[in-house]
């Protein structure tokens, strides 16, 4: 499933016609980089793609004083049947990737358990920094938010929130690592 195209047919659905810089404002309004794959930058590369396979199609040209021309584009039919397949498989699709940690943690037994300790401080720091920032999503609304806005952010925190026990776990364990490691 590519969360790109579900992202810019899933817009273009909602919103109607727009250009690609209007497709990435709504990514950076919807915050989309916080709580799918779906990166800014690679919005105008799907966009041909897309017009390509005749999933979308170019409406209009539109030029504001000396900004470049921007071409808009809007959902063909095949778009939307499109659109309906990713959501489904998107809905299909249970996705817990496994975390490098896991395997670093399982052949770090010749590792010095202070250096081990600071590895897990540290992501546990950059964890709590992520979830201080879902955290403060969930205090700020922006245009258009909706109860799906709100789950999709909630989901995203209690995620977080169990990486910050599963880590708070493993460094009040980290002493018995060597019992079982023989380090």
């Amino acid at each position: 499933m590519n969360p790109t195209r579900l992202f810019i047919l899933g817009a273009l659905a909602k919103r109607g016609p727009m250009h690609g810089h209007q497709l990435r404002r709504e990514a950076r309004m919807d915050r989309t980089d916080l709580w799918s794959q779906v990166k800014p930058g690679s919005l105008y590369g799907a966009l041909h793609r897309l017009e390509g396979e005749k999933l979308i199609e170019p409406v209009r040209t539109e030029q504001l004083g000396a900004l470049p021309a921007r071409t808009v584009y809007s959902i063909t039919a095949e778009g939307h049947r499109e659109l309906r397949a990713l959501r489904d498989e998107a809905f299909a699709e249970v996705v817990l990737k496994p975390d490098p940690v896991d395997l670093a943690l399982v052949v770090s037994g010749d590792l010095d358990r202070e250096m081990l300790r600071g590895y897990l401080e540290d992501r546990l720091a950059a964890l709590t920094a992520q979830a201080t920032q879902f955290g403060h999503l969930g205090e700020r609304r922006w245009p258009d938010q909706s109860v799906a806005d709100d789950l999709v952010v909630e989901h995203a925190r209690l995620r977080i929130e169990a990486e910050l026990k599963w880590h708070e776990l493993v460094l009040a364990r980290l002493d018995k690592l060597s019992e079982v490691d023989g380090g």
